[in-house]
């Protein structure tokens, strides 16, 4: 098995419901290194670009606004990036299907998720599917310096925006 990172984000109902430990309990079954962590506010342009691939699904709205925090009044998500052998199987695994009614009982979607009766899949996590989905995630959630071991190449920029600071 090669080694390899995932995205794993745990969504708003999972952080308004307080799942975060056991969910963070649960991945630690993998046996993976956590090589990246955040909490994150999602921006509009965040949550499109994360779900770029569905843009032309009818839930596609809905979609963002599960993952802003818009259904739940928690406008959070906790990032985290798993590196180590196999880390998309591994944690795929532990998650469990998409649906919340199709996974495992014995997996987070299964145990955490739900279905609500607009038929939105609260499903508690995203974990990326294959590794250029990874790449392209953890890319989009994290730079460089977020990430403490090498896991893509890097070089060095000179980039100059505006951004906040402490006072």
């Amino acid at each position: 098995m090669a080694i390899v990172q995932t995205l794993v984000l745990i969504k708003p109902d999972g952080l308004r419901k307080s799942l975060t430990g056991n969910i963070l309990t649960r991945l630690s079954e993998a046996e993976l290194e956590i090589v990246g962590a955040k909490v994150v506010q999602v921006s509009q342009a965040l949550a499109e670009e994360h779900y770029e691939a569905l843009r032309d699904k009818p839930f596609f709205g809905e979609l963002i606004d599960y993952i802003r925090g818009e259904l739940h009044e928690c406008k959070k998500v906790l990032a985290l990036v798993y590196h180590g052998e196999d880390a998309i199987g591994k944690v795929r695994q532990i998650c469990g299907a998409t649906n919340p009614e199709a996974a495992d009982p014995r997996s987070i979607r299964g145990a955490y998720g739900r279905i609500t009766t607009s038929g939105v899949f609260e499903n508690v996590v995203h974990s990326s599917a294959n590794p250029e989905e990874s790449e392209r995630e953890i890319k989009l959630w994290f730079s460089p310096e977020e990430i403490v071991s090498p896991i893509f190449p890097v070089k060095d920029a000179q980039i100059s925006s505006t951004r906040l600071a402490w006072a």
